[in-house]
């Protein structure tokens, strides 16, 4: 194997960690925020070059990969709904090449040679609104939006005004979870606006917008006054099996009742896959609905078992994308944004225009760098492109076209919202600037002090019921809430100096003693989920679990944070790396975060995070896999140890709980044996992990 060149390895490093932060900054701002600044396809971009940098770079993986990450956290306005199943999300494809690799890696991973049939459904992939439907002795008794996957948002009223979706089924099992697509054809999206403007309301942007508005309504009368429609796909909890293909559970949903698409075809090679990839995009101006790919799905339902899930998404199913549409506009200006880790965001405003089919003003600059490198100035013409519903790009400048005296745009130096520097770090390593410039007044900038008290009560972090972003805004902007002790003090703190909450325009007796009482059942939480919350850099909900599994406490973990060489130690535990590890060190290093978490933990109290399968018996052990298996792939007996709540590692020490070997077993075998660590083949692995 030819060695890489340190300077190559400490380079892909340097940008992964930039890609890194960008991505976890565009999924809180999708995701959390709800005010996306990036197209899907330039976020599909970003995401497939940071991949791409950890298959070529395998010990990048160690600096904390976002792709277990998924949805939404579900609005504060509905009552919560526990997936039962998780609803997770499709890894995406491009290229036709990409297909042909998605299936040689389903095969890979099974076990199965060339010659053996491997068939796939295809289906177009619905820019709607993913929902759940629960049937009970065929009668639906709930409905949920995805949220973030495993929990989601109640809109059982306003689904049972959809026409398209039956309140009974007809022969499905007892327990039936149908899922699919709440979605809006194009004419009714038009004519919804037509009524919208005529009544001086504001319009949709598009038809997944309008869909989504309109069953996230309040009131269900307005739901039943707009024209929604619906496609099953997939399913949830059901009692008993239904089918035992793909192709054959969808033409079963269809029977019971639920409308699905005719379009769905069953492939049985690439070729096939390809061909009705086309055939779907050629038609899709003329589908009267918006898709934005098509959707391959392993057939056989005994291999989607076997092959389960990684991280994010299922390996059973992908999403192969369409190309990016573009339009032409003239850019206005340019505004800078500041998110919660006073990152200066610039985003362009454009001269309303029509891409797609959509009607778009916004887009992304991404950073200073790309303004510069692309030499966009304000008056110039611009090549946007959008791919979804979200804010498109700007791809190019039309040089031709750009109008005289327009000059070289500069990027501010200085915070727009409080005027402290903006500066860009210098990697240690690399030697270059940080690609973002951040603003130095972290806690003076209001922008970053209400963002990061917006993470803090967010639904993955503290999730305070009751306190969401209009409540921390009104709180903030009052001098009630500074920082996140400020918080668990307000009951103490009501009525002094100033009048007592209940008295607030919009509050009320019942609803203040609700929000204290919200807070109050907060002041315990559990590590990993208390991580998350400070907002710390790199520190998403992956890293969070992984501090939390590996030091057990909060105390022990602050001591190592707290450590001189904290770095190299938070960086030699599996998964994490020096770039995360950098993070951490740095935030226990500065006094001023030191005195603020002192505050916090005098009101909360830190409990250890709970194991993900804590009654089965592997649950919290490290295990080795080495040697070859006979009964399943390498990568399914991993899969399959993760499930349980255990850990798996690639190397022996004497941490490591167990080691199962199989035929061909070398050096590591034989370390465990040095070591003391318990051996088992494959057959007892078999026992141990079924339980028994």
């Amino acid at each position: 194997m030819t060695k890489r060149p340190s300077q190559s390895v400490a380079l892909a490093r340097a940008e992964h960690a930039r890609l890194g932060a960008e991505i976890a900054a565009h999924d809180r701002r999708y995701y959390q925020d709800d005010a996306p600044t990036v197209s899907d396809a330039d976020y599909d971009a970003l995401r497939r070059r940071y991949e791409a940098l950890e298959k070529a770079f395998p010990e990048l993986k160690a600096a904390g990969s976002l792709s277990d990450t998924v949805g939404a956290a579900p609005s504060e306005k509905f009552a919560k709904v526990r997936h039962a199943v998780p609803m997770l999300s499709l890894g995406n494809i491009f290229a036709d090449e990409d297909v042909e690799e998605f299936c040689a890696r389903v095969r890979r991973f099974l076990g199965l040679s060339d010659d053996m049939a491997l068939a796939m459904t295809a289906e177009p992939k619905i820019d709607g609104l993913s929902c759940t439907l629960r049937y009970e002795d065929g009668a639906l008794v709930r409905a949920a939006t995805r949220g973030d996957g495993y929990e989601g948002e109640d809109v059982t009223a306003n689904v049972r005004t959809i026409d398209a979706i039956p309140n009974h089924l007809a022969g499905a099992p007892s327990v039936f979870e149908a899922r699919g697509e709440v979605y809006m054809r194009h004419a009714d999206f038009r004519a919804l606006n037509a009524r919208q403007a005529e009544a001086g309301k504001p319009t949709f942007a598009n038809p997944r917008n309008a869909a989504a508005g309109s069953l996230r309504q309040l009131d269900p009368r307005i739901t039943a006054g707009r024209p929604l429609a619906f496609f099953a796909y997939a399913w949830g909890e059901v009692s008993e099996a239904f089918a035992a293909t793909q192709f054959e559970a969808i033409a079963a949903m269809g029977r019971f009742g639920l409308p699905t698409n005719p379009l769905t075809r069953l492939c049985r090679s690439a070729a096939e896959m390809l061909a009705q990839y086309r055939a779907v995009e050629a038609q899709r101006a003329s589908l009267g609905y918006d898709i934005d790919g098509v959707v391959y799905k392993v057939d056989d339902l005994a291999l989607q078992q076997r092959l389960g899930f990684v991280s994010r998404s299922p390996r059973w199913a992908v999403a192969h994308k369409f190309p990016a549409e573009r339009a032409t506009t003239v850019l206005e200006g340019i505004e800078i944004q500041v998110g919660r880790t006073g990152a200066l965001t610039p985003v362009a405003r454009l001269r309303p225009v029509t891409v797609g089919g959509v009607v778009v003003a916004n887009a992304t600059l991404h950073n200073e760098d790309e303004i510069a490198r692309k030499d966009v100035r304000i008056g110039d013409t611009v090549v946007v492109q959008r791919a979804g519903d979200v804010i498109p790009q700007v791809v190019e400048v039309v040089p031709d076209k750009r109008p005289p005296g327009a000059e070289p745009y500069r990027f501010p130096e200085t915070c727009p919202v409080c005027g402290s520097a903006a500066l860009r770090e210098i990697d240690e390593k690399t030697g270059e600037a940080d690609v973002v410039r951040r603003c130095t007044g972290q806690l003076v900038c209001a922008a970053q002090a209400v963002e990061g008290l917006k993470h803090f009560c967010s639904r993955n972090a503290f999730d305070i019921e009751g306190l969401g972003d209009k409540q921390i805004e009104l709180f903030f902007k009052e001098g009630l809430i500074r920082t996140a002790a400020d918080i668990f003090t307000l009951r103490a703190r009501d009525g002094q100096g100033r009048p007592p909450l209940r008295d607030w325009e919009g509050f009320g007796e019942t609803s203040v003693k609700n929000l204290f009482d919200a807070i109050d059942a907060r002041r315990a939480i559990a590590f990993n989920r208390f991580l998350f919350a400070l907002g710390i850099r790199r520190i998403g909900e992956t890293n969070a679990r992984r501090f939390a599994r590996h030091f057990g406490d909060w105390e022990t973990f602050r001591a190592a944070a707290r450590a001189p060489d904290a770095a190299a130690e938070l960086g030699a535990i599996d998964g994490i790396g020096p770039v995360v590890a950098e993070s951490v060190a740095d935030f226990f290093a500065e006094a001023r975060n030191e005195a603020a978490l002192d505050a916090l933990l005098a009101q909360v109290t830190v409990e250890p995070m709970e194991a993900i399968a804590a009654n089965h018996p592997l649950a919290g052990k490290t295990i080795v896999f080495t040697g070859s298996l006979e009964r399943m792939s390498r990568d399914e007996a991993k899969a399959m140890a993760e499930r349980l709540g255990a850990k798996v590692s690639g190397s022996i020490s004497a941490r490591t709980d167990l080691v199962v070997a199989g035929p061909g077993a070398g050096s590591k075998l034989t370390k465990a044996r040095d070591l003391g660590v318990e051996t088992i083949d494959e057959e007892e692995w078999l026992r141990r992990s079924a339980g028994a």
